[in-house]
């Protein structure tokens, strides 16, 4: 499982920290991402890494869900 932990940008305009990724115990071929929102480090929250990484196109947009900006 590949991804920058860090600092991204979701494309409706939140900015979050991928912190770990985890593996699911019922299917470890499952990835998934651990990340919060700026501002909110106690509330956790977990997406598979597919969806995490997958382009979406909604009310114009066409692009990355979370878009890397830094560590």
């Amino acid at each position: 499982m590949k991804i920058k932990l860090g600092k991204y940008k979701h494309f409706k305009g939140g900015t979050y920290y991928v912190i770990n990724t985890a593996k699911y115990s019922e299917d470890p071929k499952r990835d998934f991402v651990i990340y919060y929102q700026e501002g909110t480090p106690d509330d956790l929250w977990v997406r598979p890494l597919s969806m995490f990484q997958e382009n979406v196109k909604r009310d114009g947009y066409d692009g990355p869900r979370f878009e890397y900006i830094g560590d």
